[in-house]
Parts: C-alpha cells; structure tokens; sequence
C-alpha cells in the first residue's frame, strides 16, 4: 500500500551524520528545545489520573509506591534439572516472578527425538517433550506461590496444560494459578518465524484457550501481545505501538467472533514491549500505547469493565541492542531501558544479561541483570511518585506524535482486513525499518559505543555460558525411556479424540488435556493437528 502523501514517516531517514538534524527511530525530528507552544491543548484531558481513563498516567492509583513491578528473569536451557537449578537460583537472589525460555523443537512443536531436531535440543531454552519435563523444571517450586510467563506461541495450549496438570498433581486448584503464556502466532509470521499452523487454526486454539482459561483458570493472563520482536526485527517504536496494538483487535475480533462477550476475556489480556535506549521516546511509546488501548477498548469494542481497558505489560530490554564489543557496556545500556520502562510504567521488568549478544547469559550476567532491577527500585527515586515525566514539553509534545502516527499504521491494517490480511504489509514495513537502521549505525549516523565508535580490538568471550552437548542424548533417552513406560493403545485413543475435535468443533484444549495426562508427548499432539491443518508456509 503506497502511503498517503499526508503521513508521517515512522522510520528515521537515512541522512548521513553530518546532518544537523536529530530524529528517533520513528522519524520523528527532535526539536532544539521544546515549550508550551508544542504540547496540544486539552492535554489535561488526555493525562487524566493514574487508574483513570484513558490511563495515560498509568493503570494504578499509587503505581509503585504501594506495590513494584514483577521482576522477571528470562530462563531456560538444556535440561529440566539445570532450568531448576537456575529458577532457584533467581528465586534465592530476589526474583519475584518466572520466565520460561524453550529451545526451538519446543516451540515449534516437535520432541527432542525427531530427527529434525538434531544439534537444537536445549540450545536457545529448555526441552520440554512430556509431563515429566515440566514437573522437573519445578521441583521444589510451588506453583500457588510463584507467577510464571511462558514464551511459547504454536504450542502454547500444550504448555499450559503440562503447567495445569503438574500444578494439580502439587494440589493446586487451577483457579489458583498465576502466569501469562505468550501465545500470540501473529508475530511469529510476522517477525519470528516460529510457526506451525496456518493463522485460521492458530486464531483458533489462540481463543480455545481464552474460553478455556476464562472457565478453569481465572488468574491467568491468556495472551501477552507482543511488539517486543517486531522492535528485535528492527521496527520503531511507533511501529511497535501501531502494529501491536493492530494484532491486539485482531485477537479481540476473533474472540468475539466465537461467541464471547469482550468482557470476559478482555480483562485477561497482557502485552510485551520492548524498551530500547532513547529513554524519552520509550517512556512516551508506553504512555501513548496504554491511551490509544483503553480508547480502542471502550469506543470500537464497547468494553464496560475497566480492567478490559487498561493495557498491563511486561518490558524486556532490548536484546539486539547489546554489543558483542566490550560487553560491559551493555550493563549500561541494559539499566538506561530499565529505568525508562519502570518510568513508562511498566507492570514487569525483564533486564537482559550484558553477554546475551554472545550466548546464553551466564550466572553472573543474570545476578547483575537481576541487581540492575533492584537498584532502581530501592535506589534511583523512580517508585517515590506516579509517572514522573508526566508535563514534560518534551515528553508529552512525543507522545502526543506517537499516538498519531501509530493510528495512521493501524488504520492502514484496518484497510487491508486486519492483521491476518496485513501480513505481507506489516513484514514489509518491519524490513524497511530494519534496513536503515543497520545503514544508519554503518555510515555512523547513530553512534553505537564500541561497535562504530570508541572501538576496540576484539571480542570478549570469557565465561560465557555453553550448553553440554551431552544434555542432548540424555533428554532423548529420557523420552524414549517415559514412552516405553506408558500404555501406548490409550495414547493413541486420546490423539484420535484431539483429531476428532481438531476436525470439528468444540474446545481442543480438553481432548489436549486428557492426552498429555494419559502422558502423550508435546510433539505427538502437535503432530495431530498439523496432520489436520497444516503447516503455514510463508510467501
């Protein structure tokens, strides 16, 4: 779709760095200094009260002063006994909440044993294969006391299950549990890569489990809508907040489309954003992104329940904005995108470890990242009082222009059909941005520490984590051992129940159930439906 000469750009110009001008990664130019003059009027209505629609302010009256953000540590790799032996770890140092990382045959739905698995088992997160794998990744943790976030999209009906199920075999009612599993398949066509089904049956399990949880498990946050990996894709901000918040109506559209009423579920919905070092621009990305939710919510889909308004996310630092060069340099980069998501707002932190550009973070990286939390919220003021750059020239003259070009890039989805129709625009859109990013660091427009300028020799790679590549033979023997032990004709009958529904109606998440508790593998179900559905093939 060629753009309307009266849009706004959302991708910073390539113009050399002899340029006096200076512009986010949005395109939008930064004025010499900035005044009354620039901020809107009627900006007291747009702020309103922190709890208060629009949220602007933020979604709590007393926001941190009364209770911090959840500090998450993102974690997962090799076996299920070295990601226990790292959740206790987090857990020992002060983590008040749980990650999940699954390495590559999990998330696209496939045991360790299939052969094309090969060399990937345990590298980028834990294995999980079976009942079992889950039930070792949390021993010794009980899940009535700990909220755990899952970063696994296709397969995320299966994963939550295994959760549900080890949960109960804990004695914990499934009303009791506390998590979000990510669960959004529209940025995986869009920016991952990590797919399985075609979009019609991935919408589909994506809003079985929003009926399912909504009926089982209340307290769960059903999807977390991601812009994290569009921004680690290379798009800006204001793409970030435009294309986001796009997928979010179409996950609402679609719920509503089976049936349900908006506020049933929309109280259950979580975002994921990710925060990169233009600290202003950040923490209006996060005021604008939570404004034009709770507008999208009350006006287009008449949601009457507040919480279905208010926009609650989580904020990973930026991970492709870590340098493999003088890595320490990273810890500061990683505590500027910290402090701008605590002051945007945000309801839970992710710090990336500082050696994450060179491999999985190592313990010491993690402890740091961890302590990196801790220091803002005990040493840096930022939880004394409620959105602190609120009234800022500055501050609000950019989210003002975020939401505006944001809007454009949504009403150009909504144009196309929605999210699922605006794939091929959204992924173009995404590269473009991409592109010159990368030929803005390489003509030294943006200066990057250490990489373009301030260089030096060489990369550092001491002590950097390695996974053991006999963790891999050991988690295939471990699942060929758990399906020798089970009884393989009630297997079989539970997938042939999955297939049924998959070919039909009704919810899959319950003939799902009672196959992974009859201890049918991860990748057994999962096969069952892309033999139904497909595989999703991009163009």
């Amino acid at each position: 779709m060629a753009a309307s000469p009266d849009s706004k750009p959302t991708i910073a110009p390539v113009v050399g760095p002899d340029d006096e001008r200076r512009f986010t990664d949005s395109g939008i130019e930064v004025k010499r200094v900035y005044g009354e003059e620039d901020v809107a009027s009627g900006l007291e209505e747009r702020l309103g009260e922190p709890a208060e629609y629009p949220y602007t302010r933020g979604i709590h009256a007393d926001m941190y002063r009364s209770r911090r953000w959840t500090m998450r540590q993102y974690a997962g790799y090799a076996s299920a006994k070295e990601t226990n032996e790292r959740f206790h770890y987090l857990i020992d140092h002060g983590s008040t909440g749980l990650s999940m990382a699954f390495d590559l045959p999990t998330q696209l739905g496939r045991d360790s044993d299939d052969p094309l698995c090969a060399g990937e088992v345990g590298r980028t997160g834990v294995a999980i294969d079976s009942i079992d794998d889950i039930r070792r990744v949390f021993e010794g943790i009980p899940l009535a006391d700990v909220s755990t976030s899952m970063t696994i999209n296709a397969p995320a009906a299966v994963l939550l299950l295994l959760y549900e199920l080890v949960g109960e075999e804990q004695g914990v009612d499934a009303s009791d549990l506390r998590g979000t599993t990510q669960n959004d398949v529209l940025k995986e066509y869009i920016a991952r890569g990590n797919f399985i089904y075609p979009p019609e049956p991935a919408m589909r399990l994506t809003t079985d489990l929003f009926a399912y949880c909504k009926e089982r498990i209340p307290m769960w946050n059903t999807i977390s809508i991601s812009g994290y990996h569009m921004r680690e894709k290379g798009c800006s901000a204001v793409q970030e907040v435009g294309f986001t918040l796009a997928n979010g109506i179409a996950y609402v559209q679609a719920a509503l489309d089976t049936g349900m009423e908006v506020d049933e579920f929309a109280p259950r919905l979580a975002f994921f954003f990710n925060c990169h070092n233009h600290v202003f621009q950040e923490v209006a990305k996060f005021r604008a992104a939570r404004r034009m939710w709770a507008r999208i919510m009350r006006e287009r889909f008449g949601a009457q329940n507040d919480r279905s308004l208010t926009l609650r996310f989580h904020t990973q630092t930026g991970g492709s904005t870590l340098a493999a060069q003088q890595v320490e340099n990273n810890i500061v980069r990683v505590a500027l995108q910290g402090f701008a998501a605590v002051c945007g707002g945000t309801q839970s932190l992710h710090t990336n470890g500082y050696d994450e550009a060179l491999a999985l973070p190592s313990e010491r990286a993690v402890g740091v990242a961890l302590r990196t939390q801790q220091v803002l919220a005990h040493e840096s003021g930022v939880i004394d009082t409620v959105d602190p750059f609120a009234g800022s020239y500055f501050v609000e003259a950019l989210t003002d222009e975020i939401e505006a070009r944001a809007q454009e890039l949504i009403d150009k989805v909504d144009e196309l059909g929605g999210s699922v129709e605006a794939l091929d625009f959204i992924r173009g859109e995404v590269e473009e941005s991409a592109w010159a990013y990368s030929e803005r660091i390489r003509i030294n427009q943006d200066v990057v520490v250490g990489v373009n300028e301030y260089v030096t020799e060489g990369v550092e790679t001491e002590d950097i984590l390695t996974v053991d590549p006999e963790s891999e033979r050991e988690q295939v023997e471990r699942l060929e051992k758990f399906k020798e032990e089970r009884d393989g004709d009630a297997v079989h009958a539970r997938l042939e129940e999955v297939r049924e529904v998959a070919r039909g109606e009704g919810n899959l998440l319950h003939p799902i159930r009672a196959a992974l508790s009859d201890r049918a593998t991860l990748g057994e179900v999962c096969a069952v439906m892309r033999e139904e559905y497909g595989e999703y093939q991009e163009a």
